[in-house]
C-alpha cells in the first residue's frame, strides 16, 4: 500500500549522503505541533530526553539525539516482511518532549500532556527514551480513557512499589503505578525475558497476582520465539495494545550500552524475530528505552536499538492501516 505524499518521504541516501543534514528520526521530516501539516500524520517519531527515573547508572536522557543520530542509517523496507513503513502511512519526527530536569512530577505532566494531545490527532506514537518511568506519562496520555494491553520485552520486570524509603517513581515502578491508575490491563499484559539476580521476588508475586503473565528468559529459550510470540498474541487479543521495549532485554554482549545490563539474554537477531511476530497486534504505540549513550562509546547499542525501532515502526504501521476505514 503505497502513500503517494512526497512529504512524509524520508530522505534518500542515494540523494543526500547520510552524513550530511540535520539528522532527524529515520531521515524524516521533522514538524512541529503547530505546522500546517500535523494534521495528515499518522505516526510520529518523538524523543523523551529524561532519565531522572534511574536509580544507579544515568544516561539515557542523551539516548534521544543518539539514537536520532545512528537513524541516518535505515533504509525504506523491511527485506524479510516486505513492509515498507514510510510508503503505508505519513511518518514525521515530532521532535523531543522538553523534560523538568529537576522536577519530576512536572516533567511527568508535560510528558502525558504531549501523548494525550497526540491521541487526540490520531497520531501513533513510536517513542524513544529516555529511561523506563518515561513509559508512565506516555500510559498517562494514552490510556486516560481505558486500560490498554500491554508486551514488554525487558529483563526486569519494573513492578516495584518503591525505593528508598517509599518512592514511587523510579525505572523499576512505572507498570505498578499503570496498573494501579488503571492504565494497564493486567490480564492482557505479558512480560518477556525476565531474568537476573533480585532483592526479593515481590514484583514477581504481585504481578502475577494481578494477572501479568511473566515469561522468564529460561521459559523464553525452552519455548522459542514463534511460541512464546503466539502466546503474547493471544494474550493482548485484538483489543488496543501498547508495546515497551527496553534495550537491555537483548544481552549485553550485542547491547552494552545501558544502564542495568543483565547477563544471558536473547541475541540481536532474536530481538528482531520477537517484533516481528507482533505483525496483526492492535498496536496504539510503542517505545524503546534504556539506551544510554555515556556507556556506548562505539555507537552499537545506538545503532541496535534504531534497529529495533524501525521494526516496531513496521508493525505499529500495519496496525495503524488495519484500523483506517474501509
Amino acid at each position: 500500500m503505497i502513500n503517494a505524499d512526497s512529504f512524509f518521504q524520508p530522505v534518500s541516501a542515494l540523494d543526500v549522503p547520510r552524513f550530511a543534514g540535520v539528522p532527524t528520526f529515520m531521515r524524516l521530516p521533522h514538524l512541529a505541533m503547530d505546522h500546517p501539516r500535523i494534521a495528515d500524520v499518522e505516526l510520529g517519531l518523538v524523543g523523551v530526553p529524561w532519565d531522572a527515573g534511574t536509580t544507579n547508572r544515568p544516561g539515557p536522557r542523551h539516548g534521544p539525539r543518539q539514537l536520532r543520530d545512528l537513524s541516518t542509517m535505515i533504509r525504506a523496507m523491511n527485506p524479510v516482511t516486505g513492509v515498507a513503513p514510510f510508503a503505508m502511512v505519513n511518518c514525521a519526527d515530532l521532535g523531543d518532549v522538553g523534560p523538568n530536569p529537576i522536577d519530576l512530577q512536572d516533567s511527568m505532566s508535560r510528558i502525558a500532556t504531549f501523548y494525550a494531545d497526540l491521541k487526540s490527532r490520531g497520531i501513533a506514537p513510536m517513542t524513544a527514551g529516555g529511561d523506563h518511568l518515561v513509559s508512565l506519562p506516555v500510559l498517562r496520555g494514552l490510556a486516560s480513557d481505558a486500560p490498554v494491553g500491554m508486551i514488554h520485552f525487558d529483563s526486569h520486570t519494573d513492578l516495584f512499589d518503591s525505593y528508598f524509603g517509599g518512592f514511587k517513581y523510579t525505572h523499576g515502578t512505572p507498570f505498578r503505578r499503570a496498573i494501579e491508575e488503571g492504565l494497564l490491563d493486567p490480564k492482557r499484559m505479558i512480560q518477556i525475558g525476565i531474568r537476573g539476580t533480585a532483592y526479593n521476588s515481590e514484583d514477581i508475586e504481585w504481578g502475577e497476582a494481578q494477572g501479568v503473565r511473566i515469561i522468564r528468559i529460561e521459559e523464553f529459550f525452552d519455548r522459542g520465539v514463534k511460541d512464546v510470540m503466539a502466546e503474547a498474541r493471544q494474550i493482548v487479543g485484538i483489543h488496543p495494545t501498547y508495546c515497551t521495549f527496553d534495550i537491555d532485554f537483548i544481552d549485553p554482549s550485542y547491547a552494552p550500552g545501558t544502564g542495568t545490563p543483565e547477563i544471558g539474554g536473547p541475541n540481536s537477531f532474536q530481538s528482531q524475530q520477537v517484533v516481528r511476530e507482533l505483525s496483526g497486534v492492535n498496536l496504539i504505540g510503542c517505545d524503546l528505552v534504556e539506551v544510554s549513550p555515556p556507556f556506548d562509546p562505539s555507537g552499537g547499542t545506538a545503532w541496535l536499538g534504531v534497529s529495533i525501532m524501525f521494526e516496531l515502526m513496521c508493525v505499529l504501521a500495519e496496525a495503524i492501516v488495519a484500523r483506517r476505514p474501509r
